[in-house]
């Protein structure tokens, strides 16, 4: 058997990549929407791709389900189990099946169990496989279900979905999940869907892959024997979901769209920049925080092109509405918006459409200072500024600077009335990245704002420093 961990870096999600020598045979189990990767590990270890799994309907990412079944004409082997309104509803238009727990089927030699496993999702699969010519199973695959350290995250369908009441249930699902968990063999492999850094849980591990035996006795979720204190304790602290999860749960319901059928995203002329800023439209410039701080065109949002860039631009770009972006890397920057399904890019520019905005425009360039805690204490203490705090509610809970206003970064374009207006803005998150994104939504709408270096926990530590 020949078995391959796919993983995105931006998202921390992974998929599996899983061919029967002999048969030559192979199946994907919960592809991104860039399949490439796929195809080429296809045609250079000698496999015909020739079936898709899903553990479930995915919140995090554009499923690349539809994209190989349009693509290489595979079977999509999906979920039966859930509710009615959380059931696939592009499948008649492609080979399919629907799985239910107990359900068997097999890729060349290898054959793969079904169990029903729900928890953070009522629909959720997990997969058990065994290779040919074994007569016990070496691994299972558990996509959002179980992770390394961690389990699944029960209230997204509450929380992203509006399914009123739906935390506490799969919380308590979850437990009798894991209860059966706890049955499998010790020996058996975990391959989940996701690492360290995706928001599909608390604390995922960095490490890819585990064991059950390794969950069952460090795994902290798996401790408990008490269904009430189990649920009570995997919903506390639950940080609130990326605004784009709410979205991608219905594209991957409904089928998203093709690669095709997306905008080409062509490289546009100044004269298209000036005009979108003219009408306030969303522009993205992509350059490093403090290249951005100082010195960009008034009205851009900076959301740097990193590891973060496709959790940013879900949380901050209106899904309905044509954006643009400025760039070197356009390429790149399609592949991760895409990747989430912002599929309304309507162009990009090269960074020199600076020099000629200059030129030609009358539009300003701007920048935004950013001070230490040190140095922003006395006018906080006074009174004098208005502290805007963008962390998550599970890191306000924490602690805060008294009197600051708290506003997720997420939700602050559509709170923006809720910042006090007279006095200028310090905006600052943990450590000065997402603080530095609110700084450039500020000030695109003309709030006098300065951002503080280092964040919360520069002031943490400059409060001790001065006790």
């Amino acid at each position: 058997m020949f078995l391959r961990y796919v993983f995105d870096e931006n998202l921390a999600q992974a998929s599996y990549f899983i061919g029967d020598i002999d048969s030559g045979e192979a199946i994907v189990i919960d592809p991104a929407r860039n399949i490439q990767p796929y195809i080429d590990l296809a045609h250079e270890q000698g496999f015909n791709i020739v079936a898709v799994a899903e553990t479930h309907i995915h919140a995090d990412f554009v499923s690349g389900a539809r994209e190989l079944a349009e693509r290489l004409d595979v079977t999509l082997l999906m979920s039966g189990e859930g509710s009615d309104d959380w059931q696939y509803t592009y499948l008649e238009n492609y080979s399919h099946a629907l799985l239910k727990d107990g359900d068997e089927f097999e890729i060349g030699g290898v054959k793969f169990d079904v169990l029903h496993t729900p928890g953070h999702t009522p629909e959720h699969l997990s997969f058990i496989i065994t290779d040919a010519g074994f007569e016990e199973p070496f691994a299972i695959f558990t996509g959002d279900f179980v992770f390394v350290g961690d389990v699944g995250r029960p209230d997204l369908l509450e929380k992203s979905a509006n399914e009123a009441g739906s935390s506490e249930i799969l919380a308590r699902q979850m437990f009798t999940s894991l209860e059966r968990f706890k049955q499998l063999p010790d020996y058996l492999l975990v391959y989940p869907g996701h690492g360290a850094g995706s928001p599909c849980g608390k604390v995922i591990g960095a490490v890819p892959s585990s064991t059950v035996g390794y969950e069952k006795r460090f795994n902290p979720m798996l401790q408990h024997t008490d269904k009430d204190a189990f649920a009570a304790v995997l919903l506390e602290g639950q940080s609130t979901p990326p605004n784009y999860f709410a979205v991608m749960k219905r594209v991957n319901r409904d089928g998203p769209k093709l690669l095709s059928e997306a905008d080409n995203a062509d490289r546009l002329p100044p004269l298209v920049l000036r005009n979108a800023l003219e009408k306030n439209a969303t522009v993205v410039d992509t350059r490093p925080r403090d290249e951005f701080a100082a010195r960009h065109l008034h009205g851009t949002l900076n959301i740097e092109h990193n590891l973060s860039f496709a959790l940013r631009a879900g949380d901050l770009i209106d899904y309905e509405l044509p954006f643009y972006v400025i760039t070197d890397r356009p390429h790149e920057v399609k592949r991760d918006l895409q990747s989430i399904g912002l599929d309304n890019l309507a162009g990009t520019f090269k960074l020199s459409t600076f020099s000629t905005i200059e030129r030609t425009s009358d539009i300003p360039f701007e920048s935004y200072e950013s001070q230490t805690p040190q140095q922003l204490q006395p006018a906080i203490e006074s009174g004098d500024v208005t502290v805007l705090d963008v962390r998550r509610d599970d890191e306000w809970n924490a602690g805060y600077i008294a009197g600051a206003v708290h506003i997720l970064l997420g939700q602050l374009p559509a709170r923006l009335a809720d910042v006090p207006e007279g006095r200028p803005v310090v905006v600052h998150c943990k450590t000065g990245v997402r603080s530095a994104v609110a700084a450039s939504i500020l000030q695109a709408n003309d709030v006098d704002v300065i951002n503080m270096a280092g964040g919360y926990d520069a002031w943490q530590q400059s409060q001790a420093e001065a006790n």
